[in-house]
């Protein structure tokens, strides 16, 4: 039997989470305090609520700390996180569809001015900075699986250019700051993640369709339903987003699952794992959807050891079982 001094000291002694009453910011923050980091908790509640990250409330060293990343005065006097920090992981921002569609100019300010102050956090207190960018940036690829080398093809003025240029702009100021601060940044480019803790009404595929099944609602699948995404489960998707943190790689590099599904695939599978009587309805598909989404995750293998481990029938099963717990009466 070991005894509990034996455990190995956290890689990181004071996290602070931007984001982190979100649904992957939550996970993240679970995941720290689990490896005995305290937490700084960070979130406006925009589309995060506090009730993801309840179960932290009385462990040691977990804060929650509600403020705007895009204000200034949300790290500054008094100094919500005056004790030393050695990593801030920026992970604040309206991430579906429907949140970012329905807070332009807050997704676009959170992508600037919060990337901006939480630099400004790290470079203070000369802590690893870790940005949270999107396979967004690749917007509708004309590469295919995406490597990190591919550029992009974005539309710059199409409804979702208030979320992949938010995300393409802090990838910038991320790269300016380390150029010109020789602040230790590193950018993950994240792919398409999912799991417990995703609001039912949050407009991506996995909840909604998840949300419909339960409800015995029909699935409503955009379009024809080929085009195709690359889910990864969370616990996934918070290894590598951890890898990276503790790596001395400035990236961009890509987390992700390489395993692609169709849209029509998908609600079939999530019709089968419910054991549902629902249908599919076909519904008209959002201006500028990408057809293709599927990360070369090869320099995430190489420099991290990392990649995913759960696949689609397991971490579908896990997600259904929560919902199935967390559904309103």
């Amino acid at each position: 039997m070991h005894d509990v001094h034996d455990a190995p000291a956290p890689r990181f002694r004071h996290a602070v989470v931007t984001g982190g009453a979100g649904f992957l910011g939550s996970h993240l923050c679970t995941a720290l305090v689990d490896q005995g980091t305290a937490v700084t908790c960070v979130d406006d509640y925009c589309t995060g609520s506090p009730d993801n990250v309840a179960h932290l409330a009385d462990r040691p060293g977990f804060r929650l700390i509600r403020a705007d990343v895009t204000e200034a005065e949300a790290f500054d006097v008094p100094d919500p996180v005056a004790a030393p920090v050695d990593l801030v992981l920026h992970f604040a921002s309206p991430a579906s569809p429907a949140d970012y569609l329905r807070l332009p100019l807050h997704t676009l300010e959170t992508g600037s001015l919060g990337t901006r102050n939480a630099l400004a956090l790290a470079r203070r207190h000369g802590a690893r900075f870790l940005l949270a960018s999107t396979s967004e940036a690749y917007g509708d690829p004309q590469q295919h699986p995406q490597s990190e080398a591919y550029w992009g093809n974005v539309n710059p003025v199409g409804p979702r250019s208030v979320y992949d240029e938010a995300k393409r702009f802090g990838e910038a100021l991320t790269t300016a700051e380390a150029a010109a601060h020789g602040t230790d940044t590193g950018i993950v480019r994240l792919f398409n993640t999912y799991g417990p803790r995703m609001r039912g009404y949050d407009g991506r595929a996995v909840p909604t369709f998840i949300r419909q099944a339960l409800a015995g609602e029909p699935l409503t699948v955009t379009g024809d339903g080929r085009q195709t995404r690359s889910l990864a489960y969370v616990d996934d998707t918070v290894r590598g987003i951890l890898a990276m943190a503790a790596s001395d790689l400035r990236g961009p590099v890509n987390i992700g699952n390489p395993d692609e599904i169709t849209m029509l695939d998908l609600a079939r599978k999530i019709i089968d794992l419910t054991g549902s009587r629902s249908t599919v309805r076909f519904i008209e598909r959002p201006t500028d959807d990408p057809a293709v989404r599927c990360p070369d995750i090869t320099l995430a293998r190489g420099k991290l050891q990392w990649e995913p481990l759960i696949g689609a029938d397991e971490g579908l099963a896990r997600t259904v079982r929560w919902y199935r717990a967390h559904r309103a009466p």
